[in-house]
């Protein structure tokens, strides 16, 4: 099984979301700031290239459209720009221009994602809507609608269908919903599916819930959209099969899962808090927990020595004790107190993963919907890391056994 690469962006902060364009040579991210930064590959390592300033709050969310080429962001100041590539008419360099989105939100834009057919994009936020926006050439900007009903909360997650229409959002009032995002100039009418016939704009396809009410981290749909899969606080995963009407869900006696991507019809990868990304497998018989892509066991007898772990960069003056100490409390969530169970040892308080704190998100990396062959992870402690789907360690050699494993069906 080939091994995953590890990418330490940065040693000091965060990665809060990570999107590549087309062909994989280049990485946009937000290191939990207002701007972006876009990084090129170079052999086996990532060299920063670009930096997209326009917002004056920390970015929430960011997607780059692998067709038309243009990057998508949302940031905490209530506002989404759209960035193409264009010649600067001074210099002649292509240089990335943002375009304005008017999203009509009083509250912080949460998540961004672009429709398949690239001609839209939903925004969430914290103003209990969601906003479609498409382009208006007119004015040369981008302009919205607005989903609100029945939505009660902050919305933190989107993922839309195949057929350009359905979305499905996840939301802090403890609820998963799918969306009609029809707009009429934009879109030709959808063809009938297990989510319904007439979509008019706002129409509520479905609304679930998870069995202990946590509130929706993530949302994804199948391949063939026939499913829809969320990932709660509660710590469990739901997949819903309309058409049954079926909805299983996974109860799991670790922390909670916070993104998640299918990567086949029957296959999910999903990650979160335990610092590792698990894989479910299952049909409309029933779903199950089969092991993760991480193995903390093998890098344990190993001593610790995996690739990209521990490394820590040199902060100019600051490079003390002390300071990594307080650093690493206050921006990667790692103690180094005496007698903590996570205190400053010949490892470092290093764990037995991969990813040394809380992945943030996991996208598709390689392959074609329906068959991804490779998924990407961005973390808390800067890395990212591209894993291949197919080098599964079971669960019983992950050592979770005992840990896990409540399977409950509705």
């Amino acid at each position: 099984m080939a091994p995953p690469e590890v990418f330490p962006l940065s040693q000091q902060s965060p990665v809060t979301c990570h999107a590549f364009n087309a062909d994989r040579s280049q990485v946009a991210v937000s290191l939990n700031s207002n701007e972006v930064r876009i990084y090129a590959r170079q052999g086996n390592d990532w060299n920063h290239i670009d930096t997209l300033t326009e917002h004056d709050k920390p970015i929430t969310s960011i997607d780059w459209a692998p067709k038309s080429n243009r990057i998508v962001t949302s940031a905490q100041d209530r506002n989404a720009y759209v960035w193409q590539q264009t010649p600067d008419p001074q210099t002649g360099r292509t240089v990335w221009k943002p375009t304005l989105v008017l999203l009509r939100v009083n509250r912080a834009a949460t998540f961004v994602r672009w429709s398949p057919n690239e001609d839209k994009f939903a925004v969430a936020s914290g103003a209990r809507a969601i906003a479609i926006c498409s382009f208006d050439p007119e004015g040369d900007w981008w302009v919205s609608r607005l989903l609100k009903k029945p939505i009660r909360s902050t919305v933190l997650s989107l993922d839309w269908h195949p057929n350009n229409v359905l979305l499905a959002a996840g939301s802090a009032d403890m609820k998963a919903r799918v969306f009609s995002a029809y707009i009429k100039d934009v879109d030709k009418k959808p063809a009938p599916s297990v989510w319904g016939e007439k979509l008019p704009f706002n129409t509520i396809c479905g609304e679930y819930a998870s069995p202990s009410g946590g509130w929706v981290h993530s949302v994804a749909f199948s391949p063939s959209g026939d499913a829809l899969a969320f990932v709660s606080h509660d710590s469990s995963i739901n997949i819903v099969y309309p058409g049954g009407p079926a909805v299983y869900g996974i109860r799991l006696s670790i922390l909670p899962l916070v993104t998640l991507t299918f990567t086949t019809e029957e296959s999910i990868v999903a990650a979160g808090h335990d610092c590792q990304p698990f894989v479910f497998a299952g049909n409309q018989g029933g779903w199950e927990l089969v092991g993760s892509l991480d193995d903390p066991q093998a890098n344990k007898s190993s001593g610790g020595a995996r690739s990209g772990f521990g490394t820590q960069s040199p902060v100019g003056r600051l490079n003390s004790a002390a300071f990594n100490t307080f650093r690493n409390a206050a921006e990667r969530g790692i103690s180094n107190v005496p007698g903590s169970p996570t205190a400053s040892s010949s490892t470092e308080s290093e764990l037995f993963t991969v990813h040394q704190n809380t992945i943030t998100s996991v996208r598709p990396y390689e392959g074609v919907s329906g068959n991804i062959t490779k998924v990407s992870t961005s973390g808390v402690d800067g890395k990212v890391v591209v894993w291949d789907v197919n080098a599964v360690t079971p669960v019983t050699a992950a050592g979770l056994a005992g840990k896990m494993n409540k399977l409950h069906m509705r």
